[in-house]
């Protein structure tokens, strides 16, 4: 039985309200340090994975990073009061003061880790997060549904039932929760394509006269082209670990393992 599951790109189309109320909530806290790429990496990924996003396209950070620029771009400007600018004059004729002020940004930064580990705290929920496993059928991997139980084997090593998404129990299988297990990949997007290196292990979509599915696959070579309208030109050459067959895809074929 051949097994394909659907990877669409959806055009994102917004934030969600619960999504908005956390920007503004780090926004209130982070002030500048929000437009910080690594900063809205972090977001956009809790985000995408949150269990609001269910059905909905990822989040990029980008697209973060643009609502907060926004968000600072039409910011209040607030006038200081008299007593402010007291204190404002009497910090800087302070010397010792001045001396420290490089400790302020590192703990500025300390303040923008904490508030990226309470954005991603989520993140550890399992309830929330989407899998892939690997069959032991035919090696491929497939998204998983839900994982019905679990049980140790005798060398202690963890196991779980997986159900896979749209497929019933005649297809459900016992799979190692170490080595067959992880977070789902992602498929990458046009400009994504410089992002990948020869060496990289990839999720790739083989295609045979027999069967359509989905396995790992090294990055072996890259021959970069122009962009056009239709997207990514770029040509990969992948070598697949499953059997070591080689062949050329393009970047619609590839999703990113996280």
């Amino acid at each position: 039985m051949v097994r394909l599951r659907r990877r669409e790109r959806m055009v994102f189309s917004g934030f969600t309200d619960a999504e908005i109320e956390k920007l503004e909530s780090l926004y209130t806290e982070s002030g500048d340090l929000s437009v910080n790429q690594d900063f809205c990496q972090k977001i956009a990924k809790s985000f995408s994975r949150s269990a609001g996003r269910a059905g909905k396209p990822i989040v990029k950070w980008v697209e973060v990073q643009s609502w907060f620029q926004n968000r600072l771009l039409f910011r209040p400007v607030r006038t200081p009061s008299p007593s402010e600018n007291v204190r404002e004059i009497n910090h800087s004729s302070d010397t010792s003061n001045l001396a420290a002020s490089p400790d302020d940004s590192g703990k500025k930064m300390a303040n923008e880790t904490n508030l990226v580990h309470k954005a991603g705290e989520k993140i550890r929920d399992l309830s929330e997060l989407e899998f892939e496993a690997k069959s032991s059928e035919d090696g491929a991997w497939y998204d998983v549904e839900r994982f019905i139980t679990h049980r140790f084997t005798s060398s202690g090593e963890a196991e779980v039932r997986v159900r896979y998404v749209g497929f019933g129990p005649d297809d459900d299988e016992w799979v190692n929760v170490k080595n067959d297990v992880r977070e789902r990949s992602i498929p990458l997007e046009n400009w994504e394509c410089q992002k990948v290196k020869v060496g990289d292990v990839m999720l790739c979509l083989q295609e045979t006269k027999e069967q359509t599915r989905y396995y790992d696959a090294r990055i072996s070579d890259i021959k970069r082209k122009m962009h056009d309208i239709r997207g990514c030109r770029c040509i990969f050459s992948v070598q697949y670990t499953h059997d070591e067959s080689e062949e050329s895809v393009r970047l619609q074929r590839l999703c990113h393992i996280q």
